[in-house]
């Protein structure tokens, strides 16, 4: 079975979480499963061999897919983390979610000069936290080798946001 199929096999929808009119589509299930997740990790990972040298995840479940890239492909890791996670200076960017707004933040000293920064988290919905961890990249001196995603949820316009750097998912969905 292919990594798409499997996830797909795997993810739970959730209608009207966690507001009225938002359906929900959670991955939890399909990284709980050792082979759904080697899967995903390791296509993702072929589909950018060789174009980065961090992989950053972004607060929380892409932590999940960004540790295991990282591990498998002897990469740095970079965690995107929520507004007020970090202590001392950092550098922040908001962005609108289909329910609200948050904040995503990094350390300015967090990625080594000229890095190529691989972006990667499980669901692409309006493209506001990719866009957001892009922005912070590139405002710490690195560049973005590509955003990595398992599944897109079309027609969200997230594929839109994101028309400026590469984009790879495993899979679609509706929204």
């Amino acid at each position: 079975m292919d990594a798409a199929a499997r996830i797909r096999e795997l993810t739970e929808t959730i209608p009207d979480f966690p507001k009225p009119g938002i359906v929900f589509r959670d991955l939890t299930p399909a990284f709980a499963d050792a082979e759904a997740l080697r899967l995903a990790v390791d296509e993702l990972g072929a589909r950018f061999d060789g174009a980065f040298d961090v992989v950053a995840g972004i607060e929380a479940r892409g932590f999940l897919l960004a540790s295991a890239l990282a591990y498998s492909t002897r990469t740095r890791l970079l965690a995107v983390r929520k507004a007020g996670k970090l202590p001392g200076t950092v550098l922040t960017e908001e962005y609108a979610l289909e329910y609200g707004t948050a904040s995503l933040e990094i350390k300015p000293d967090s990625l080594p000069e000229r890095a190529r920064v691989l972006i990667v988290d499980d669901v692409l919905a309006t493209g506001g936290s990719c866009l957001a961890a892009a922005r912070l990249v590139e405002r710490a001196g690195a560049s973005v080798a590509g955003v990595a995603i398992v599944m897109e949820l079309t027609g969200l316009g997230g594929r839109k946001a994101l028309s400026a750097y590469d984009l790879e998912t495993l899979l679609d969905a509706p929204a």
